[in-house]
């Protein structure tokens, strides 16, 4: 068993839940010898680096969604933790044919209620849902144009964003307008989590 690496997750999470998370962490580690799933350097941090800064999402989900969307899910951040953690069922988007394979993989392991598309984002033809993740998928404006048709009315996207938020902000807040709650991440220093609502294309002049 791949022991926990971050401690005060401990607290935060139910001990059946730290079990499946710890199942996905040595399971990931193991295809990332064979698969480029998270950086070499990044493997010792999998639990402060990735699966904590996934799991902060979760005190976002409020109210708990019924169904959710994660956008480019690579090795399962944030979309898998978040089934894992949340048990909310989850449609994962990852157009790399083998890291979907990892992720029916870390599924199958930990009961997570979710179902992998191996299909590009932009061909998606998923009923929209209440509720859209990413994580470091691409700059905020194309992320937008990206989750926007996934996105049910009234729903909410959760991503999380590095320090170069406020630029990123800017630039989308040409094209789009919406409702945007910052929340300082716990885990990356001058990092947030953007939680939008309210999106809507700014409407192109005559």
């Amino acid at each position: 068993m791949f022991h926990v690496k971050h401690p005060s997750l401990a607290n935060d999470v139910s001990r059946e839940t730290l079990l499946a998370l710890e199942r996905f962490a040595a399971l990931l580690l193991r295809w990332n010898r064979t698969l480029n799933l998270v950086a070499r350097r990044d493997e010792p941090l999998i639990w402060p680096r990735h699966i904590a800064d996934s799991l902060q999402l979760a005190a976002c989900m409020v109210p708990r969604p019924e169904r959710a969307i994660d956008l480019g899910s690579g090795a399962g951040f944030p979309g898998l933790v978040l089934a894992i953690a949340t048990q909310v069922p989850f449609d994962l988007i990852e157009a790399d044919q083998r890291k979907a394979a990892f992720l029916r993989e870390a599924a199958r392991a930990t009961g997570a209620p979710v179902r992998v598309h191996a299909i590009r984002i932009e061909t998606a033809s998923l009923p929209p849902a209440p509720l859209v993740t990413a994580r470091a998928v691409a700059p905020l404006a194309k992320l937008l144009a990206l989750a926007a048709p996934l996105l049910a009315p009234g729903g909410a996207c959760l991503f999380l964003k590095g320090a170069g938020v406020e630029a990123e902000l800017t630039r989308a807040s040409a094209e789009w307008h919406m409702q945007v709650a910052r929340i300082p991440s716990r885990t990356a220093p001058g990092a947030s989590i953007l939680r939008i609502t309210e999106l809507a294309r700014v409407p192109r002049p005559a």
